[in-house]
């Protein structure tokens, strides 16, 4: 969709993928009325209003606080979709489209304005992103905010791959935690994506290491998995800029399980803490690719030792917000539409799913509904997976650590001493405390004070700075 010139091509695209499984004996509409008339009578019998209410139960929001994050940021998005709609038919026309531009154009006319303003292509990054100087750089952050020196132990372990790095994370003289990084590509054996995933979990219960002091807790092991491209003839692996948003994500996630002071199992690390908040170390940790000291520390030609041109990371950080108003009111009907039929649709009562999810568009969306859309038939997030009443979550995680990180900012980003305070303190709460406290108790103790949406809204540059 972004490329095909060919534009009937594009439309029947759009066309069949907005309606798959929406037709005959793959038609999934009958099995989302069952779905959602079964989720509505198990909230009842367990003593809840609706499936939304039950959700929230075991969350950091509540219906309500959801609702109203996400009309706080739709508010605030919805001039910005419009101009971005008003530029991508603007730029389709001074590039001779005559036509009305209709749903199957848009994304093909915003990726050519998207490379006239830009023109930022991943293999001229690539050279200057090379793996192991961009882990020294993530490791000197480790160092700089939370005071832990990582420490490569290869062979110190048995490792799945020869591919595969083994660390230990050292706090003073000790040893806080390891993690295994299998860091490539390998189709025949390894999904796509990135993860992190505990090996084990930090606990006082279960047996220590060998050798550790008597009444030692277990540590905790990480393991951290990419997919990025490997080594070729003798240069290092070189890496897409998102490549390196994807392991700062990664290792955000792996410092809260090992960072953890937590000696319970169940709620040390990782463990027991609620799905709406525990992304928050994870993107906190992307704002740090957007650093330019950071990313400069690391950020050079792997051959010339040349740092990424000026001009380039100019673009780069001015791309970080193309088109994101759109962007964000994309997210925000899913979320939206998911609570809506979580908490106030009634199956079989006249209105289809179609019709309400059209009626939630005409708040999230700049151009209108596309006639036939059937995405909820598709829509696997809450009828097939764990995001049921729950897509939200990913705005509200997104709110909580751009919120964090506009604490660095606020205590400013050039005073060293202001950022190493903060980072002590975010490592003392919110990588430290796990499940044992309640998200927004913990995020309190960090912030001094409940989460905002202005800063992620100011950092997506959907509202000024100082606004």
């Amino acid at each position: 969709m972004t490329h095909a010139k060919n534009r009937p091509l594009r439309e029947e695209m759009y066309r069949a993928y907005v309606t798959r499984a929406s037709a005959g004996d793959l038609d999934n509409t009958p099995i989302i009325d069952k779905i959602l008339a079964l989720r509505q009578e198990k909230a009842e019998l367990l003593g809840y209003k609706d499936f939304a209410e039950l959700s929230m139960a075991s969350k950091m929001a509540t219906l309500d606080r959801a609702e109203q994050l996400l009309e706080e940021l739709r508010s605030s998005s919805i001039a910005a979709a419009e101009t971005d709609l008003t530029d991508v038919k603007a730029h389709a026309a001074a590039s001779g489209f005559t036509a009305d531009l209709l749903w199957w154009d848009v994304a093909f006319w915003a990726e050519r304005l998207r490379e006239a303003k830009y023109d930022l292509k991943d293999e001229e990054l690539r050279p200057y992103f090379a793996l192991p100087a961009v882990l020294d750089g993530l490791f000197q952050v480790a160092k700089r905010l939370f005071d832990v020196d990582v420490v490569a132990a290869d062979g110190a372990v048995p490792v799945w791959h020869p591919d595969v790095r083994f660390f230990k994370v050292m706090q003073g003289d000790a040893p806080k935690a390891y993690f295994y990084l299998d860091p490539y590509s390998r189709p025949a054996e390894k999904r796509g994506g990135a993860w992190m995933a505990e090996v084990v979990g930090r606990s006082r219960l279960l047996a220590p290491a060998p050798g550790a002091a008597p009444g030692s807790p277990r540590l905790p092991v990480a393991h951290m998995v990419c997919n990025q491209s490997p080594p070729v003839d003798g240069a290092p692996s070189l890496m897409t800029f998102r490549e390196v948003e994807t392991l700062f994500h990664e290792f955000g996630h792996a410092l809260q399980h090992m960072l953890t002071s937590v000696d319970e199992g169940l709620v040390a690390g990782i463990r027991g803490v609620e799905w709406d908040a525990v992304e928050l170390p994870s993107q906190f940790m992307e704002n740090w690719c957007y650093d330019r000291p950071t990313l400069y520390s690391f950020a050079k030609h792997y051959q010339t030792g040349e740092p990424l041109p000026e001009e380039m990371f100019k673009r780069l950080k001015a791309a970080k917000t193309f088109r994101s108003g759109t962007m964000m009111l994309r997210q925000i009907h899913f979320g939206s539409i998911d609570l809506e039929l979580h908490s106030r649709f009634s199956p079989g009562h006249g209105e289809s799913v179609f019709e309400r999810d059209a009626h939630v568009a005409q708040k999230t969306q700049v151009m209108p509904p596309f006639p036939d859309d059937r995405f909820l038939c598709s829509f696997s997030h809450i009828f097939a997976g764990g995001y049921s009443a729950g897509y939200y979550s990913y705005k509200w995680a997104e709110v909580l650590s751009a919120d964090a990180f506009a604490a660095f900012e606020e205590a400013g980003l050039d005073d060293d001493l202001a950022v190493v305070s903060t980072g002590r303190r975010f490592r003392d709460t919110v990588l430290a405390l796990g499940g044992s406290k309640a998200p927004e108790k913990v995020f309190e103790l960090f912030r001094g004070r409940e989460p905002s949406t202005e800063p992620l809204l100011r950092h997506a540059g959907l509202i000024p700075a100082g606004a």
